[in-house]
């Protein structure tokens, strides 16, 4: 790395190209400059998708490890796409470790948001596989799930609606998200198969 008159340069100043043309030649101020700058923001984004500040911030940090490690191998053009995106990829297989069958339809319907406007070919096919898991549930669990998810209804006025017990609402809608849950397990080896071609496009653009 030059100086001129012994100064060190600004990289601040440089743009995300520059500074990953310089990570590749084991720059570790450009490497700093890159996390400072995306840090914060890949942060939030993660921690409103997981609703899990400690989480995020594991996830976070394991994807800036990997692009130190990979430095030398990875072709990335658009620094800034291809963190964004490495971060949505690893969300995907924090949810897919999630046991907590409330939680991970929570999480999903967060991610499944953000896919909306920044990966649609993704959204497409979660939303084809959690409608066809939807359509497979009964009749009465379907209806009252769809009371408490999407109208927002508590259990309670929920039973009131329907005519049946709070404790007979909270059952079926722990059965559905079970059924929601077990259903995407066996499908997330294609959405990540997806997630990881959308990534590994980015380095390419």
């Amino acid at each position: 790395m030059a100086y001129f008159y012994g100064l060190m340069p600004a990289y601040s100043t440089h743009t995300d190209e520059q500074l990953y043309e310089m990570l590749q030649g084991d720059d570790q101020e450009a490497f700093t400059e890159i996390y400072q700058r995306y840090w914060k923001v890949l942060y939030q984004r993660a921690s409103a998708m997981l609703h899990d500040g400690q989480l995020a911030q594991d996830i976070v940090q394991e994807v800036f490890i990997s692009l130190w490690n990979r430095r030398h191998e990875a072709q990335i053009e658009k620094l800034a796409a291809y963190l964004h995106q490495a971060v949505r990829f690893q969300e995907l297989k924090a949810l897919h470790r999630l046991q907590s069958d409330t939680a991970f339809y929570d999480r999903l319907a967060s991610i499944t948001q953000d896919l909306i406007h920044h990966e649609p070919l993704l959204y497409s096919e979660m939303e084809r596989i959690v409608r066809t898991l939807l359509d497979r549930l009964p009749e009465d669990q379907r209806r009252i799930l769809r009371m408490s998810r999407e109208e927002g209804l508590t259990y309670r006025q929920i039973a009131e609606k329907t005519g049946i017990s709070i404790k007979t609402v909270e059952k079926k809608i722990s059965l559905s998200l079970r059924a929601i849950r077990k259903g995407m397990d066996g499908s997330f080896p294609l959405i990540l198969s997806l997630a990881l071609a959308a990534q590994s496009g980015l380095r390419h653009l």
